[in-house]
């Protein structure tokens, strides 16, 4: 089966607490651009992550999270000076933290700057056509003709009704790939 596979760049999540610090009482985020997941967006809203050796800007996903979150490539780990860890999002525990810079304040989270685990999105419906369940690990082949086909292993299947079919690898597996946009993956059980 082919599941589409799909670059998802640096970003947060935040939780309204720290939305209101960094951007000031009875801010809210704004949808800049939906995402494939249903219910997710690209914010208008963006803040300066810093770590120990530098600082990048990023923008917020929403809608806000229980917990605030970054989510870098290990390259962008590195220029910040953070040893991310390669989590599933939500696991949290045992992650560095940073500080993040608003126009109207500033938080230092503790915890929550990971590089997250490449992962498939299904439905229920989809994952049984797939014939796939929660938290299984596949492999993914990528050939989009750039000269540069890749079989992605170590790829965690994540099935929830809230979900649509798409997988998600970060800037730095993308760009070893030579994806360019969206392509199609096939999924190696």
């Amino acid at each position: 089966m082919n599941v589409m596979v799909e670059t998802s760049a640096r970003h947060l999540h935040v939780t309204e607490a720290d939305l209101v610090a960094l951007f000031g009482e009875g801010a809210a985020l704004t949808v800049k651009k939906e995402l494939s997941q249903p219910g997710q967006y690209a914010s208008n809203q963006k803040v300066e992550v810093v770590g120990p050796k530098g600082s990048l800007v990023m923008s917020i996903l929403g809608p806000t999270r229980p917990e605030t979150q970054v989510e870098v490539a290990l390259t962008d780990a590195r220029k910040l000076g953070i040893a991310a860890p390669i989590r599933e999002s939500g696991d949290l525990e045992g992650t560095p933290g940073c500080k993040l810079v608003g126009p109207a304040g500033e938080v230092t989270i503790e915890k929550g700057v990971i590089a997250a685990k490449r992962h498939i999105h299904f439905n229920v419906e989809e994952a049984a056509a797939a014939g796939v369940t929660d938290k299984q690990v596949v492999s993914v082949k990528v050939d989009c003709g750039s000269g540069r086909s890749l079989t992605f292993g170590d790829v965690v299947v994540r099935v929830s009704p809230k979900y649509a079919a798409a997988m998600h690898i970060d800037t730095d597996e993308s760009n070893a790939a030579g994806i360019s946009g969206t392509v199609d993956g096939e999924i190696i059980l």
